[in-house]
């Protein structure tokens, strides 16, 4: 990589607000605002509206479209076409 063009890159806390939850990983986004994390030292902390613990594919609260259905009841209101 060349040096001076890209941007600093380091840890981060991520906190959702929506599930109360934060994770430590590694990114270039910053922030001025800094959290205490559980090792005792001081990063910076970016808030998110929804992370993989508040998001409902990834909770298992997704609604699941009965598509099966949907198609039968078309087809009793307007009739199954022939191909």
């Amino acid at each position: 990589m060349q040096t001076g063009i890209h941007p600093a890159y380091g840890p981060v806390v991520f906190r959702d607000r929506a599930a109360g939850h934060a994770f430590l990983t590694r990114s270039t986004m910053t922030s001025e605002q800094t959290v205490e994390w559980e090792d005792g030292r001081t990063y910076p902390v970016v808030d998110v509206e929804i992370s993989s613990a508040s998001h409902p594919f990834y909770t298992g609260a997704a609604r699941v479209l009965d598509t099966a259905g949907r198609v039968e009841r078309f087809e009793r209101r307007y009739g199954r076409r022939d191909r």
